[in-house]
């Protein structure tokens, strides 16, 4: 009799890109990019992580969800900032819907992560929705 063992990999990015994120639209460049690689079909939840200088690190999937919704938490969320070693973070999840409006439950994500990273002292630099050709900055609204 012989036994088979599935296993997976889990994969953390890391790299020296060099991109600064000096606004919400260079930071959305940047996580379509990401997005590109990923289920268009399916809500995405994405840490990226920049250094002191606001220049790009690395990235961490944390939270893959349905056509309407992606569970996550503060703690992943940071559990992702501490493994990439960052400075501070820009949150960016997709609406499959092509709707980037922000839901009750993204705004309230959006608070409990901003009050998180107070007592960590990480920055969040901004929290974007990606929708369609369009995006919903949650820094330039003024609601972090």
């Amino acid at each position: 009799m012989r036994y088979t063992v599935t296993t997976f990999k889990v994969r953390l990015e890391v790299a020296e890109s060099g991109i600064r994120v000096r606004n919400s639209e260079t930071a959305a460049i940047v996580a379509r990019g990401i997005f590109n690689r990923l289920d268009a079909d399916k809500e995405h939840f994405v840490v990226m992580g920049t250094n002191n200088k606001n220049q790009i690190n690395g990235y961490k999937e944390v939270s893959t969800g349905t056509l309407t919704s992606s569970l996550v938490t503060p703690a992943e969320v940071f559990t992702a900032a501490l493994r990439l070693r960052v400075a501070a973070i820009v949150c960016v999840h997709n609406h499959p819907s092509g709707d980037p409006i922000s839901s009750p439950e993204d705004n309230d994500i959006t608070r409990r992560i901003r009050e998180s990273s107070e007592i960590l002292a990480i920055h969040v630099l901004d929290h974007i929705i990606l929708g369609g050709e369009r995006f919903y900055s949650f820094s330039d609204r003024g609601l972090l």
